[in-house]
């Protein structure tokens, strides 16, 4: 089973792991030691809100204006959680790390993947999870070390996540074979980032779920 989730997880490796690092370079510019880098991926663990965090501790913000722009930076994980309520079993220890890892990524992957019959749906999702944070606090601290003996062009390495994320989308498209939920989501981006820039991905997010309940409403309610 943890060779599986491995190799399942080995996508978000490539992802987190240059990400990882580009966060850990910047992150040094603040004068901070190396650990940090490595701390705030275990104890935060939010890629994006990370990369904020360092313009805001560099402006000199407070922690209530870094946390309030944080939990609205990922506020869209909410409906994220939803769909693994149940699959992510009893409430224990391990359902919590599993809310608490849940990620842009592994919520991709999670909801793409086929579990193994043989295999606990729950081991296996925090097997995911785990490594997938193992891939990012590497990251970090490999970033955080690396100005002190090794130097390196940077440019482009943030386009990682966006290769992460289309490989991600042609795997839910071998998944569902369904375009309507995509095209949804398209129009549903590409309006956000029209009126709503500087909340698009929450925005596009509540307008794709509302769309699809209101369009399996339309259906139910002219099949009875």
């Amino acid at each position: 089973m943890i060779r599986s989730a491995l190799k399942i997880s080995l996508p978000i490796m490539f992802g987190f792991v240059p990400l990882g690092i580009a966060f850990g370079l910047l992150f040094q510019e603040l004068g901070y030691p190396w650990y940090f880098a490595s701390l705030m991926g275990i104890i935060v663990y939010a890629g994006a809100a990370q990369f904020m965090a360092i313009g805001f501790l560099s402006a000199g913000l407070g922690i209530i204006e870094i946390a309030m722009s944080t939990f609205f930076l990922n506020s869209r994980h909410m409906f994220y959680g939803l769909a693994f309520l149940e699959s992510f079993g009893n409430w224990n220890l391990r359902k919590l790390y599993l809310i608490f890892g849940m990620t842009d990524e592994t919520y991709a992957l999670m909801t793409t993947i086929k579990v193994p019959e043989n295999y606990n749906k729950e081991r296996y999702y925090l097997y995911i999870t785990l490594f997938a944070q193992i891939y990012w606090v590497l990251g970090c601290t490999i970033g955080a070390i690396s100005p002190g003996f090794l130097t390196f062009n940077t440019d482009g390495m943030e386009f990682a996540a966006t290769a992460l994320f289309v490989v991600l989308l042609i795997e839910q498209w071998i998944m569902v074979r369904r375009l309507l939920p995509f095209i949804l989501g398209f129009i549903a981006s590409i309006f956000a980032l029209t009126f709503f820039v500087n909340h698009m991905l929450l925005i596009a997010i509540l307008i794709s779920i509302g769309s699809i309940i209101l369009l399996r409403i339309i259906k139910t309610n002219n099949n009875g």
